[in-house]
């Protein structure tokens, strides 16, 4: 396991979108019920009642995608004493359900602090180059299409599940798909848990790759199900393939990252920077 925090590979616009986007995703999980519970580690039952009624309103639900089969019972939000104790109230939906919108909320849901900081981590990384190279336009269609990508993808796997999707892990993993495609030279700065972070700078495809490579074998031979507290590994390998496929076509015209300066006898060798 590695974290990144930094790479190489300076860009020549401020990437907008990306920065949107998360500022999209911190706003939407602030105002999500729970939200705040989560953060600061509580989790009473009237808040886990009003989110699991607001994740079963917009979250992907792969069963009601793939067969259309909405639930005739869903959590209102409201907690009652049911006869094995305490418990959310169950009740037919006052909504009116879109499965292919819901995994565009889905996109912008999380189910805690760690989930959407891991998650913004890496799009604000990798996602600015990714925008920088494609337009700001193409890149909000291209995080978009990976993202429905994914959570089709994981759908299709895992048809019968009534568990939520949410996250917008499979759309990132497009993008770190992309950025992998467009600059496997680019130096990362990562940190490398060994009794304490050591910091390193890795090549970008031995830092994405070995993520690829995790994801491929937590997913390979099983359905893994998006449950609260598990991880949609086959949604990640999906959006990062999707990702790569649609940045391969602009792999030719995209210039080589600056080669990063190194120091030789305690002095920084320059390098020109290729555009």
């Amino acid at each position: 396991m590695v974290i990144p925090v930094h790479d190489v590979n300076p860009v020549r616009r401020t990437p907008v979108v990306t920065y949107a986007l998360i500022a999209a995703n911190v706003l939407v999980f602030l105002l999500t019920p729970g939200a705040a519970g989560a953060v600061a580690g509580e989790s009473h039952l009237a808040q886990l009642c009003h989110l699991h009624a607001f994740m079963d309103h917009y979250a992907a639900v792969p069963r009601e995608l793939i067969h259309h089969q909405l639930p005739q019972l869903v959590p209102t939000g409201a907690t009652g004493m049911g006869p094995n104790g305490p418990g959310c109230v169950v009740g037919v939906p006052s909504y009116d359900k879109s499965p292919a919108l819901s995994v565009l909320t889905s996109m912008f849901l999380h189910g805690g602090w760690l989930h959407l900081l891991g998650n913004m981590l890496f799009l604000l990384i990798f996602g600015n180059n990714v925008e920088d190279r494609m337009g700001h336009v193409r890149y909000l269609l291209f995080y978009v299409v990976c993202g429905y990508a994914a959570g089709y993808g994981f759908a299709l796997l895992n048809a019968s599940s009534t568990d939520p999707l949410i996250g917008a892990s499979g759309a990132i993993a497009g993008v770190l798909g992309a950025y992998l495609v467009l600059y496997p030279k680019a130096r990362v700065w990562v940190l490398v848990p060994f009794l304490v972070f050591l910091p390193l700078r890795l090549p970008a495809w031995v830092v994405l790759g070995f993520w690829f490579g995790l994801q491929a074998v937590y997913s390979s031979g099983q359905g893994v199900e998006a449950g609260s507290g598990t991880v949609a590994y086959a949604a990640h390998v999906v959006g990062f393939v999707t990702g790569m496929l649609l940045a391969w076509p602009l792999k030719a015209g995209t210039p080589p990252p600056p080669e990063p300066g190194r120091l030789l006898f305690g002095r920084r060798a320059r390098h020109r920077q290729a555009w």
